[in-house]
């Protein structure tokens, strides 16, 4: 966020802002992580968060003029040829990284200690994810928004991950289950008239409700 305000200052392409965001908040975290040795998923998170309201303070401090309810929840509307290409681009990243690194990150997720002691380069494939994150983020700013996508990025998760047998497992589930959930939203959306991105964010949230209980051994 702090990177696309300046980008838009700038008069540059604010794409290019929001992944160098990305790529500067993945070597902030992995830096972080290493020094204090805490999780980071939730220094990433943290980071995420700061980042954006940063990104707010410097929109009145730069005098520039964005439509903060287009890059929280999109606009269909505003989506082009190039959102395409950034969203192919951002898919060909990801397939890549999981042919080349999949193993290798399941071992980090599992025990991230004992991945570095076995010659995986650990840092190299966090800073791999946090771009590839970043790329899907800022392909779908336009059409989604930045927290429709956190939130698609979130809770579709919760449920994937629910006692499944492998990490391909819940990653089916969790694209199913986000595909279900955008579907809803739309179809609600057009039914009472209301913006998609809030109200698939809403049902983000709802879902929480009727997630299953984990079970115990």
């Amino acid at each position: 966020m702090p990177d696309l305000a300046l980008a838009v200052a700038l008069g540059v392409d604010p794409s290019i802002g929001g992944i160098l965001s990305g790529l500067s908040g993945a070597l902030i975290a992995e830096s972080l992580t290493n020094k204090k040795n805490e999780s980071y998923e939730a220094v990433m998170n943290t980071i995420l968060a700061g980042s954006l309201g940063l990104g707010v303070l410097l929109i009145p401090i730069l005098g520039i003029r964005i439509d903060l309810e287009s890059i929280l929840f999109g606009d269909l509307l505003t989506a082009n040829v190039g959102d395409l290409v950034r969203n192919i681009i951002a898919f060909a990243s990801f397939i890549c990284l999981m042919l080349y690194g999949y193993s290798k990150l399941v071992h980090i997720g599992l025990d991230p200690e004992g991945a570095a002691a076995s010659g995986i380069r650990v840092p190299f494939l966090n800073i791999a994810l946090g771009i590839t994150t970043a790329l899907v983020i800022v392909s779908s700013m336009a059409a989604m928004g930045v927290i429709l996508v956190i939130a698609l990025l979130s809770m579709p998760t919760l449920w994937g991950l629910h006692q499944a047998p492998s990490l391909r497992v819940a990653m089916a589930r969790s694209s199913m289950f986000g595909l279900v959930i955008s579907i809803l939203g739309f179809v609600f959306s057009i039914g009472f008239n209301l913006s998609p991105g809030p109200l698939i964010s809403v049902i983000c949230m709802a879902s929480l409700v009727f997630l299953p209980r984990k079970t115990s051994n």
